[in-house]
């Protein structure tokens, strides 16, 4: 998603908590991992891979100037054939510790053996995020969690995570002499393009 429409969804969101709220949780992230020059670990449940987010918080590492943002996608049916980039499994949770940080993305309950590898993981150290339906379990083990509670919100999971990773990469490095970065620049005037003309008396 561009940042023209994330923009757009953010107005037409403006009467909700949702772009305050993703914001809230993006700002987590962001100072969970650039601090620490990375580290950050994606995870979903065995039904759910977190593959849309991956992609976005790549993007955004690259336009932001923030290359911590860059994850680790871990998946549950890695194979030692995969590129790289997908060859991550679940035993990289049992090395997660200090200094980084593990986002899981559940829209479901997590089975007990991703659950027990999170606590381990937080246990040593880690931080703990969460994007979530609303299960207790995920709550308790997180210690930042934004929940989207399937058909009871005004937008799916799938459009959150779209929300926190275009937050998350917002107000990137500094640019001298006072100059903002572009997509800054093309929010400002989608919101400007956007809004309705004055009132003429």
């Amino acid at each position: 998603m561009d940042a023209i429409r994330v923009a757009l969804l953010r107005e037409v969101l403006a009467q909700t908590h949702w772009p305050a709220a993703t914001r809230r949780f993006a700002g987590v992230l962001r100072s969970s991992v650039v601090p620490q020059g990375g580290g950050l670990l994606l995870v979903g449940t065995r039904e759910y891979e977190p593959w849309h987010l991956a992609a976005h918080l790549v993007d955004e590492a690259a336009w932001s100037g923030r290359p911590e943002l860059t994850p680790t996608l871990v998946r549950h049916r890695a194979r030692p054939g995969d590129p790289p980039h997908l060859a991550v499994g679940l035993g990289r949770l049992e090395k997660a510790g200090r200094g980084e940080t593990l986002l899981m993305v559940a829209p479901e309950r997590p089975d007990a053996g991703l659950l027990e590898r999170v606590h381990d993981a937080r246990r040593a150290g880690a931080t703990v995020l969460a994007l979530d339906g609303g299960d207790g379990e995920v709550h308790a083990l997180a210690h930042e969690a934004l929940t989207v509670e399937s058909g009871t919100d005004e937008i799916d999971l799938d459009t959150v995570q779209h929300l926190v990773s275009a937050a998350a990469g917002e107000n990137g490095l500094p640019v001298p002499r006072g100059r903002r970065h572009f997509r800054d620049r093309l929010s400002r005037l989608v919101d400007h393009l956007t809004s309705p003309p004055p009132a003429r008396w």
